[in-house]
């Protein structure tokens, strides 16, 4: 935020004009990461995406890619056979990588082999998503495409997180500081679906394509302290919260969710009601839900696709904070969803900090939370990131 006109993340699409799907898979692409998903934390219309098809006039490639116009870059390339039998597509994309190679944490080239004859031209064999190999409707594959695409993602984010902690350390001495991802399984096993379903989630997160060397997926032991496995272990880390029937009867279940809620840890809650929940509990709002049949199966993928959208907004955001350390003043609390009344339970003592401010992803609140929070906490300050980096006050 050394200069918040920068964006943090530039997505670009490559493909051949010729590769009449292309349009296709592109629109897709764009249609996700720039929808409301990630206005919050990217500002404007979510993540910036550029498509890199059309070729300006006399010229057989498009325009380059000027990686010092954003913090990080990501650049997809949709490889068929039309890019690769034509060899100004073909050193145009080879220019990519070895830009990107030479760039460092700030970017990666992520090639998509449409055709499995791409992967020699390309030699890109043990990096390409295959695409060539994936089942199932063109939907489908793009569903498919978007989620490994956003761990990717999260990957690159990570490592470029620890970077902005530690500038004056080499790629391969921050490695000893990545540590995976910590999947919690918040469940009630006081009914028949929550602890099948838990497990089913587990599963298809091991089963998933490299998420099992990001992730480490666990359950909330009976007995244990969850706060002191969140504060020991839980840093970076996200949660999915099973609701079933009894989910919100049970106290460490609600614990579990309070806990997740005071150390902002992404969250993510599938609605297994089956009957009906007597109590509703309140603390499980403000995050996204996902409708999940207890008795099928079947959705269990958009569960996992909404929680690594979580996970790479948490990061987006993370760095954006990084970003700005040399500027943020004491009283300032950064927070990583639009704040909640559960948030200031999370503020430093009055004695410290008389009038926090705490900053939060666009947009505003409506102002009748604003005016909750001003009856129930004078004292505190709410902006959003815009309104912060702009000095509005109120």
């Amino acid at each position: 935020m050394t200069d918040s006109t920068r964006p943090f993340l530039v997505v670009y699409i490559v493909w051949h004009p010729n590769f009449a799907e292309g349009a296709g898979i592109a629109e897709a692409l764009r249609k996700h990461f720039r929808r409301e998903l990630y206005e919050n934390v990217a500002g404007g219309t979510g993540l910036s995406v550029i498509f890199r098809s059309a070729s300006p006039p006399e010229a057989s490639t498009p325009l380059p890619i000027d990686l010092q116009e954003a913090d990080t870059t990501a650049i997809i390339v949709l490889a068929d056979s039309n890019l690769t039998v034509d060899p100004n597509w073909l050193g145009y994309v080879r220019g990519l990588v070895e830009q990107t190679e030479s760039a460092g944490l700030c970017a990666r080239t992520f090639p998509v082999a449409i055709e499995q004859s791409v992967l020699g031209a390309l030699s890109v064999e043990e990096q390409a998503f295959r695409w060539d190999r994936w089942e199932g409707t063109s939907d489908e594959r793009q569903r498919r495409l978007i989620g490994e695409l956003t761990y990717e993602f999260c990957r690159m984010l990570r490592h470029y997180l620890e970077h902005l902690k530690r500038p004056d350390e080499d790629e391969s001495a921050l490695e000893g500081y990545l540590k995976k991802v910590q999947i919690f399984l918040s469940h009630s096993k006081h009914d028949d679906d929550g602890e099948r379903i838990a497990r089913l989630i587990r599963d298809r997160l091991h089963g998933g394509h490299g998420l099992a060397s990001f992730f480490d997926v666990h359950d909330i032991p009976a007995g244990l302290r969850f706060n002191k496995v969140l504060l020991q272990q839980v840093r970076v880390s996200a949660m999915v919260a099973i609701h079933t029937d009894s989910y919100s009867s049970r106290e460490w279940c609600r614990r579990e969710v309070i806990e997740a809620k005071r150390w902002n840890v992404p969250l993510v809650v599938a609605n297994c009601i089956s009957n009906l929940d007597e109590r509703g509990f309140p603390y499980m709002g403000n995050v996204p839900v996902v409708r999940l049949d207890p008795h099928n199966a079947g959705r269990i993928d958009f569960v996992i696709s909404r929680l690594l959208d979580e996970i790479l907004k948490a990061f987006l955001w993370r760095c954006r904070v990084e970003l700005a350390r040399k500027m943020i003043d004491p009283a300032v609390v950064f927070v990583p969803r639009p704040p909640e009344l559960i948030t200031l339970a999370s503020l430093p003592p009055a004695a410290d900090i008389p009038e926090p401010i705490i900053v939060y992803p666009d947009p505003p609140l409506s102002a009748e939370e604003e005016r909750l929070f001003a009856q129930i906490a004078p004292r505190v300050q709410l902006r959003s990131l815009t309104e912060w980096l702009a000095g509005a006050l109120r």
